[in-house]
């Protein structure tokens, strides 16, 4: 069973910093399925599911515009987990986060913008205080 989980504390002032953590297991696509990037998104209050950042198996990273320079995303691969280095934190960076990756835990492909939120664990809420 795959399985994305994440975990992290969620509440800090606007400056600060948080880091998010996510736990991978469970794998096991077919094997004629290349291993999915993985990345960090977050529902905006506008309720839209937004990629903030992703990481491939070749350690190819992307961020989102407005997290450039202020987040990380790594991967420890020995221990399963994906993290998400947020500094410079602003009250716009409140959301709900999630870790997903790029398809549906079933190997499929998302349908809509809105599934990775939907899909994989609950999501951490993180908010951002002025």
């Amino acid at each position: 069973e795959v399985k994305l989980v994440e975990s992290g504390v969620a509440s800090v002032q606007a400056g600060g910093s948080l880091t998010l953590s996510c736990t991978v297991s469970g794998f096991t696509f077919d094997d004629s399925i290349l291993e999915p990037d993985l990345g960090w998104y977050r529902r905006t209050p506008g309720n839209e599911c937004e990629l903030v950042s992703s990481i491939g198996s070749d350690e190819r990273t992307y961020y989102e515009d407005s997290v450039k320079g202020r987040f990380t995303i790594s991967q420890d691969n020995a221990k399963n987990m994906m993290y998400l280095q947020m500094n410079s934190l602003k009250p716009e960076d409140t959301a709900v986060y999630y870790c997903a990756a790029d398809r549906k835990p079933d190997g499929d492909p998302y349908h809509s913008d809105n599934e990775p939120c939907d899909a994989w664990g609950q999501g951490t809420q993180v908010t951002v205080s002025s």
